[in-house]
């Protein structure tokens, strides 16, 4: 898995939900929330469609600059 795949905090995309179809939303982007012990296992924690927090491979994640998001709207 890529390093950058996932940071401890901040917004990450999904772009797998094998298995999680009814709780991850593919190309959404979603809140990471702190969780050092998952991270370490490869795990990200986030609040899901379900509107509770879940950990989930962190591979099904990309993570997102939502600076450069925020600037592509003001653009528009």
């Amino acid at each position: 898995m890529n390093a950058n795949a996932h940071p401890d905090t901040g917004f990450v995309v999904c772009i797998r939900n094998d298995d999680y179809e009814f709780d991850l939303a593919l190309n959404k982007v979603y809140r990471v929330l702190p969780d050092d012990s998952a991270a370490r296992s490869g795990w990200i924690r986030i609040v899901d469609e379900t509107g509770e927090d879940y950990l989930y491979p962190g591979e099904f994640f990309q993570a997102v600059d939502v600076s450069q998001v925020e600037g592509l709207r003001g653009a528009a």
